[in-house]
């Protein structure tokens, strides 16, 4: 299950694209907080405590403003087109024991059948779980599975009080045959070129002499 972080952060008093600039300028990032009717938060987050717990996206934040603790999970991160910078955070507040949906990856463990191989075809479900209970990923054993075999979103054996969203049927895992590839044929050897030139060229000469 994910861990609450808890974030120390700043309430934010001034606007505009100037002081968010210096804001960043100062390894810091404007976020908002918001959800369940209440107004909006602005707030001001370290710069490097963020970039760490942006890493989870499933992350509970407790953003503690002046004392204040708030729940909250991370909704969108603004990036910097170029340079590795979040601009923006969006945060959106949860409660103790709310439900929440959430995609988790999924984790491949075991090995298929000698004479197949898989391919993942999904590499996340979408799940409703516990706020502060999310796994932080889903394990599939694929051990011994033949080709023809498939594993499916329903396949899938999920935590305690985690429910599937995503769709049933949903394709995961896909076993096969191991296709080989046609590489064509295989390209004259040095020696094979020289004993072809040399023969092209002694019946050239022989030509020549004839003539």
């Amino acid at each position: 299950m994910v861990d609450v972080i808890t974030i120390p952060a700043t309430l934010r008093t001034e606007f505009g694209k100037g002081y968010s600039r210096r804001v960043r300028a100062n390894d810091q990032i404007p976020a908002v907080i918001y959800g369940h009717g209440a107004e909006p938060l602005h707030v001001i987050l370290p710069g490097h405590d963020m970039m760490l717990a942006s890493r989870n996206p499933n992350a509970v934040l407790e953003i503690n403003v002046d004392g204040e603790g708030h729940l909250a999970m991370i909704k969108e991160v603004q990036r910097h087109a170029v340079r590795p910078e979040i601009l923006h955070i969006d945060l959106l507040t949860v409660r103790r024991g709310e439900r929440v949906e959430v995609e988790i990856p999924v984790t491949v463990e075991g090995e298929v059948a000698p004479t197949a191989i898989h391919n993942v075809e999904e590499n996340v479900l979408v799940v409703e779980a516990d706020a502060l209970k999310v796994p932080e990923h889903v394990v599939i054993d694929i051990e011994g599975l033949e080709v023809g075999e498939h594993v499916y979103a329903k396949d899938v054996t999920l935590p305690s009080g985690v429910t599937l969203v995503s769709d049933p049927e949903l394709l995961v895992i896909n076993v096969s045959e191991p296709v080989e590839q046609d590489l064509g044929e295989e390209p004259a050897t040095e020696g094979e070129e020289s004993e072809g030139e040399t023969s092209e060229e002694s019946t050239e000469e022989t030509s020549g002499d004839d003539e």
